[in-house]
Formats: structure tokens, sequence, C-alpha cells
């Protein structure tokens, strides 16, 4: 069975392109080349303006460097990302130490390879980069040029306030790394869950599709039969009555018969039947999505509640999923049973389905439904599409369920009670969208494949 785990859903799309990092390094040397030129020739500040150049434009040969050897879509390998960014905080560091360490303002920008890498790169490759920038911050604190100052004057910052500069730059860089590489994570996640519920909708939505398309060829498929059986009648008139060849000829009009039978009940998917198949009372709905788990140990309990006319929905296969994956997880940590149960007013349909294990534990309750929360074990009793453990099977579920027009709340029985509780209201109306029948839709001219 093919799991979601074999799917990319778009981690290699989400590596750094080199044409990002060498936009953003040509900004950084345009950048730096006008606050030396400014700071020189401007300010008339003494600064040794070879060696800053020097700095910059090996930089700047880096990014020709890379453009004559990658193309624009490129996308760099983890490993190779972390050596440009690391390039990148050792350059700046050396146009720093030339330029009055960190008491010089511009200190702070060693903070931009930390957040690029923060929200691009594995958290491991980001503390690397941390720890880069920290050792190059301790160095400046020691070992630096004077700050660029008026002629026959000299700027000298007290240590203490280098140390709390050292300080700030050190915490911002733990606080935007962990910060930055948080929020992406969290949208990377959502991304791939994302991905995967649209595979399994389109999974679906192919397995409904198979029944027109089945219908069609149906239809397709009468004329030849029809023509196969005048041509078999004919020669079963043509030949003595007894004989190999009347055997063989009876058994062919017999295969006739028997296609034409099949083909009819195919055919009969987009007239009559339709509204039997496309449209399916909440009774229908429950046992469909149950009767596959009914045989892994579990006992499963159906109870209805309802007085009025049953409701009756329209056959959708995100809903089918979505219940039959709620049912799952309930089969999976329950001890021996789980009910579900289905009751419908004037105003709502309910389904509640409710196990007999150890329910949902308080860190778990709060963030049902988000992707990649799970408390799943190796040891599983139902089989699941989506692998053993991602996390995905309720966050899918309750995506595809929600998209019905149900709302889904997660939560514990009430004591005495044990196990886990999981609730799924429609509103009456909106569950009850149905397909046409067949009386409703236009006529539509149809082959009579009962005839020969």
């Amino acid at each position: 069975m093919t799991e979601f785990s074999d799917f990319d859903t778009g981690r290699r799309a989400r590596r750094l392109r080199v044409d990002t990092l060498v936009r953003l390094r040509w900004l950084a040397v345009a950048g730096q080349s006008i606050a030396v030129i400014f700071t020189f020739f401007g300010l008339g500040f003494p600064l040794p303006i070879g060696f800053c150049f020097l700095l910059i434009a090996i930089s700047a040969w880096l990014n020709i460097g890379l453009r004559l050897r990658f193309a624009v879509s490129y996308r760099l390998t983890d490993g190779a990302a972390l050596a440009l960014l690391a390039f990148d905080i050792l350059q700046l560091a050396g146009l720093l130490y030339l330029s009055g360490g960190l008491a010089n303002p511009f200190s702070v920008l060693a903070l931009a390879p930390i957040i690029i890498s923060a929200v691009s790169l594995p958290w491991q490759k980001t503390l690397r980069l941390v720890l880069l920038m920290i050792l190059a911050a301790s160095i400046l604190v020691f070992w630096h040029l004077d700050l660029p100052w008026y002629p026959g004057q000299t700027l000298n910052l007290p240590f203490l306030y280098v140390v709390a500069i050292w300080i700030s730059i050190v915490l911002g860089a733990c606080f935007v790394s962990v910060y930055a590489s948080r929020v992406a994570e969290e949208a990377r996640q959502l991304s791939d869950a994302l991905a995967a519920t649209e595979l399994v909708l389109a999974r679906e939505q192919h397995l409904t599709q198979i029944d027109g398309l089945a219908a069609a060829a149906a239809h397709e498929l009468g004329t030849p039969l029809a023509t196969i059986a005048l041509v078999v009648k004919e020669m079963a008139n043509l030949v003595p009555a007894e004989g190999v060849i009347a055997d063989d000829i009876a058994l062919l009009s017999q295969e006739v018969r028997r296609c034409r039978t099949i083909l009819s009940k195919i055919a009969s998917l987009d007239s009559d039947g339709a509204g039997m198949i496309e449209n399916m009372t909440v009774g229908h709905l429950i046992e469909e999505v149950v009767e596959p788990h009914r045989n892994f140990g579990v006992a499963v309990k159906t109870i209805p509640a309802g007085e009025l006319p049953e409701p009756i929905c329209r056959r959708n296969p995100g809903m089918l999923y979505g219940l039959g994956n709620l049912v799952e997880n309930a089969i999976d940590f329950a001890k021996s049973e789980i009910a579900v149960h289905y009751e419908w007013g004037a105003d709502t349909v309910t389904i509640r389905i409710e196990d007999d294990g150890p329910g949902f534990a308080p860190d778990v309750l709060n963030r049902i439904g988000e992707p990649y929360v799970t408390t799943r074990g190796n040891m599983r009793r139902a089989k699941s599409e989506e692998g053993a453990g991602l996390g995905l099977g309720m966050f899918i579920a309750k995506t595809l369920l929600e998209r019905s027009g149900a709302a889904v709340t997660a939560g514990n029985r009430p004591a005495p009670g044990t196990g886990a509780r999981i609730l799924v209201v429609w509103p009456r109306g909106m569950f009850q969208r149905r397909a046409p029948s067949a009386r409703d839709a236009a006529p539509v001219i149809t082959r009579d494949l009962t005839r020969s």
C-alpha cells in the first residue's frame, strides 16, 4: 500500500535557490560599498578602505562564480547553503574587524544569515551558524581596529558597553533563530499535511469517477454486443441442432446474454440506480464507514436515534474517508469496543464516535486536529493508508469533514467512563445536499441492452 511518506510533498522545492542568495549578497555588497565610501569620503573618517573593498570584492566575485556555475533555478543542498551563509558571517566579521568591532552600529547585520538559515535550513545547521557567529563576535570584542572617527580624535567606548552589545547580539541570534525556525517549521508541517490531504482527495475522487466511466463504457459496448448476438442467432439457424459446432454456438449465446446482463447493471448507474448509489441515508453512510473495520478484534456498535424522517445525503468520498479515519483511530486505542452513535433532528445531524480506551492525553487534547500530532505506537489494529504514526490521520479527517460543512470536536468521555469521544455535527440543510435523481434530470436516450 502506498504511504504518504513515499510522496515528495514539497520538501525539495523549499531548498534555498542560488538566485535567492546571490540577490541578497548583491544587496549586501551594494550596502557595504555605500557605507565604506560615505564613511571615508563623506565623513572623512580614516578607514583601511583598500582592505574593506578587498573583502567586498571577494563577496562580489563569489556571486559571479555562482552565477556562472549554477542555473538561476538551481536549489542548493543544505550543506552548500550552510557554507555560503557561513561565508557571509565571516566576511561581515572581517569588515567589522577593520571598522571598530562590535562598537560599529552595523554589527547587528550579523543576524541576517541566521534568519535566512532559520527559515530554510534544519535547526542543526542553524545551530552551527549561531555558534560561528558567537565565536566571531567574541573575537571582535577583544581584537579589532579602532572605530573610525574624526581625524585627531579617538572614540573609545567603555568595555562594559561593548560586552553589553555582545550579549544583545548573542541573545538576539538565539531568539531569532528559535522563533523563525519554529514559525517556518509549523508552516512546512501545514504545507505537507495539506499536500497529503490533496493526495487523499485525488485518490478518492478517482474512485468515484470509475462508476461514470463504467457506465459510459457499457453504453459504448452495447452496439457491438447487439451485433454479436444477432450474428450468433443467425449462425445457430444455419448449423445442425446437434454437434460440436451447435454446442459452441449455444455456449457463445449464453455468454453474450451474460455480458448483456452485466452491462445492463452497469448502465443503470447513470439512470434510475444513480439515486440509490449517489444518495444515501445517514444509516447507510454509517454502515459503509463501519463495515471495513469490523474484523480487527474490537466490537463495533452502531446506535441510531431520531424521530423525524432519516436525512439523506449525497455520497461524498471526503466524508466517507474522514469518518473512516475517525473510526479507525478509535479501533486502534479501544480495549474491547467502540460505539458509533448517530442521531438527527430538525436542525442538525450528529455522529458521535466513542471508544473504551485510555482517551486523549491532556497535552494532546489541546492540539487535536493539528498536523503531525500523534500518540500512536508501532502496533496498530487497523490498517491505514497514511503510514504508521505520522499524525496526519486526525488532521485529514477533520479537514475533509469540515469541507463537507461539519464541525468536529474532540474530547474524552465523562466519568466514570473512559475513552475518547469525537463529535461530528452538520446543520441538517448542509448534510442533505443530495445528488439529482433521474426524475429531476433531463431525459437521456440510452440503448436498450436487453434486446438483440
